[in-house]
C-alpha cells in the first residue's frame, strides 16, 4: 500500500504546479461568475466599495461590479489555460493588492475589537491563493530564465590564449654505428675507415 501511495505522489509531483495553477483559476472563475449576478456573491458590497475608493470615484456605480467580475473571470481563465501566464500573474497580484487594501479602507466592516469580522476573514484567507500563485510564478520563472555564465570575481585575469604547440625538432639519423676497438669506453663510436694492405710489388734489390 505504501509503495502504491509513493508512486502516486511521485507522479503527482510532476504535475503539482499545473494542478495548483488550474485550481486557483477555477476558484477565480467561480468568484468572477458569481459577481455577474447581483447579490450572488457575499463579498460583492465590500469589493465594489473598495474598487470605488481605489478608482477615486471615476468608475460609474453600475459598472463597478461587472468590471470586477470580468477582471476576476479573465484572471481565472488565464490561470487555467496558461495563456500569457506572466501577464495573468501580474494581474492577479495587482488584484490581490486591491483586495487586501479593503482591510485599511473599510476598517469598520473588516475589524471588530481588533479581530477580523466575517468579511475580514473572507479577505485574509486569500493568503493561500497568493502563496499558490507565488509557487506558480517561481516555476514559470525557472523555466523561462536563461542562466549565463559569469566570472567569479572582477579581478580574475582574462583567460590566456592557448599557444600553439611547436613542431618537434627533427634530428637527422647519423646512421648505423659499430663499436670502436681502440676506445672501449665508447661502445658506439663512429667506425674508422679500414686500411687495406698495399698490393704494389715490393721493390727488388
Amino acid at each position: 500500500m505504501t509503495a502504491i501511495l509513493d508512486a502516486a505522489l511521485c507522479r503527482y509531483q510532476r504535475h503539482s504546479t499545473t494542478i495548483l495553477r488550474v485550481s486557483v483559476g477555477l476558484v477565480f472563475v467561480g468568484f468572477g461568475v458569481m459577481k455577474f449576478l447581483p447579490g450572488a456573491s457575499p463579498a460583492e458590497d465590500v469589493a465594489t466599495r473598495t474598487m470605488d475608493v481605489l478608482a477615486f470615484g471615476l468608475v460609474p456605480p453600475g459598472a463597478t461590479r461587472p468590471l470586477l467580475a470580468l477582471f476576476e473571470t479573465a484572471i481565472g481563465v488565464g490561470l487555467i489555460t496558461g495563456f500569457l501566464l506572466r501577464v495573468v500573474l501580474a494581474a492577479f497580484f495587482l488584484h490581490m493588492g486591491g483586495v487586501f487594501s479593503a482591510l485599511l479602507i473599510l476598517p469598520d466592516e473588516m475589524w471588530n475589537d481588533q479581530l477580523p469580522t466575517l468579511e475580514g476573514q473572507y479577505i485574509i484567507k486569500n493568503v493561500v491563493l497568493i502563496a499558490a500563485c507565488l509557487a506558480v510564478a517561481a516555476e514559470e520563472s525557472r523555466h523561462t530564465t536563461v542562466v549565463t555564465p559569469r566570472r567569479r570575481h572582477a579581478r580574475d585575469p582574462e583567460p590566456r590564449a592557448v599557444r600553439e604547440a611547436e613542431p618537434p625538432l627533427v634530428v637527422p639519423d647519423p646512421g648505423p654505428t659499430v663499436p670502436r676497438r681502440s676506445d672501449p669506453g665508447h661502445r658506439f663510436a663512429a667506425r674508422e675507415p679500414a686500411t687495406r694492405p698495399s698490393r704494389e710489388p715490393s721493390a727488388r734489390l
